[in-house]
């Protein structure tokens, strides 16, 4: 499950939701935007709110179950770590009523999975979740990358 919902929000519905606005658009909206939009909303707004609620709830599950670490000393941390993933993803959720917030959003978002996918890498002994969390990490730091570096580069032109 775990997977199949990382694949949905880092991926599918991200282009699922620029091919609609694209395709049903009268007019030609600028691409860049769309993307930016759709991908923060996605990957860091829906993702990182919903890890983040599960982490604050159920802290147990990202210790053991994605990090391998067992006991009850690391709870308290993976639950301050969903108070930040809920704040990072409201942001990134409340970004598709205002274009304001994309850039934003898109820079933490960056910034944390980049960082997130580093510390992935790093680890030694990974299990099959934390594999998929290290991947789906890098792949959205690198869309996310490209995304801001490009939106910079068109708005100073």
């Amino acid at each position: 499950m775990y997977t199949l919902t990382v694949v949905l929000l880092m991926f599918a519905l991200p282009i699922a939701s620029i091919l609609i606005e694209v395709l049903g658009c009268k007019s030609s909206p600028a691409f860049l935007l769309v993307f930016g939009k759709w991908f923060v909303f996605w990957a860091v707004g829906a993702r990182l709110f919903l890890a983040g609620l599960r982490q604050a709830i159920q802290p147990r599950f990202t210790a053991e179950t994605i990090l391998g670490i067992k006991g009850d000393a690391p709870l308290h941390i993976v639950q301050e770590l969903g108070f930040a993933n809920i704040s990072i993803g409201a942001i990134a959720l409340i970004s598709i009523f205002s274009s304001a917030w994309v850039m934003p959003a898109a820079s933490a978002g960056c910034l944390f999975y980049g960082l997130a996918g580093i510390r992935h890498v790093v680890q030694r002994n990974r299990n099959p979740l934390e594999n998929t969390a290290m991947i789906s990490d890098l792949f959205i730091f690198v869309v996310l990358a490209v995304y801001v570096v490009l939106a910079l580069v068109a708005g100073s032109k």
